[in-house]
């Protein structure tokens, strides 16, 4: 079964200046329910550690103080 599961699994690797986009991870009370965003963005990679954890900041250039890891994040393609 892991075989199967690795051989149709994508390794993705994000680097210095990438455009990504963010999933929303929590749900606020007043979301409109499934017609609400899945994403937010778009944001700009500024450092990548080992562990897969990406340090964001946003268009404008202000950088996050927290770091998201990559399962939460995809390539935005303008």
């Amino acid at each position: 079964m892991a075989r199967a599961f690795n051989a149709r699994a994508r390794h993705r690797e994000f680097y210095p200046g990438d455009l990504v986009l963010r999933k929303v991870l929590h749900i606020a009370p007043d979301s409109r329910c499934k017609f609400a965003y899945k994403y937010d963005g778009p944001f700009v990679v500024r450092e990548v550690f080992s562990g897969g954890a990406i340090i964001l900041s946003d268009m404008d250039g202000t950088e996050n103080a927290l770091s998201v890891n990559a399962d939460a994040l995809k390539k935005y393609y303008p």
